[in-house]
């Protein structure tokens, strides 16, 4: 569960989000609409604990992310829109460098390989990361982030 109380984010005299609350339920599914500007970005950075807020919380099952970052890192997964890649390698070089960067201790070739074949990104694996759609560079972030270091790939 994400709990969010009175959040509030100021940058000087600036309000960039404004005293907002709200809870997302296990399994519930939440978006953010609104207009470039309207704190969307802000929100979320505070949610993973990338930003500070000005004032109130934000708790990820039961753990506060400015008391216990680690605990709620590990319990939320968050892609930007653009992920943060090394563009200049391959695909599949990319993840086997994450991979051994984690030092992930599953078998490399056959892990790699249905993480790929998963998020529908193996017919690009030998393409360099820049010369990819945002769609394709989005799915190669997304198999960093959300199986790349799993065991389960449920």
């Amino acid at each position: 569960m994400v709990e969010v109380k009175n959040l509030t984010k100021r940058y000087g005299n600036t309000t960039v989000v404004d005293n907002i609350s709200f809870t997302v339920q296990s399994g519930e599914i939440l978006g953010f609409l609104g207009p470039n500007g309207a704190g969307k970005s802000t929100t979320m950075n505070m949610i993973t604990g990338y930003i500070s807020s000005t004032s109130g919380t934000v708790t990820v099952n039961g753990a506060e992310v400015l008391d216990n970052p680690k605990k709620v890192k590990s319990n939320i997964g968050y892609l930007p829109e653009i992920p943060p890649l090394y563009v200049d390698m391959t695909v599949r070089k990319y993840l086997e460098f994450m991979f051994d960067l984690k030092k992930v201790r599953l078998p490399k070739k056959e892990h790699i390989q249905e993480v790929m074949k998963l998020v529908k990104i193996s017919d690009v694996s030998e393409r360099i990361i820049k010369n990819l759609s945002k769609g394709y560079r989005q799915r190669v972030g997304f198999a960093h982030r959300r199986y790349l270091f799993s065991t389960s790939l449920q």
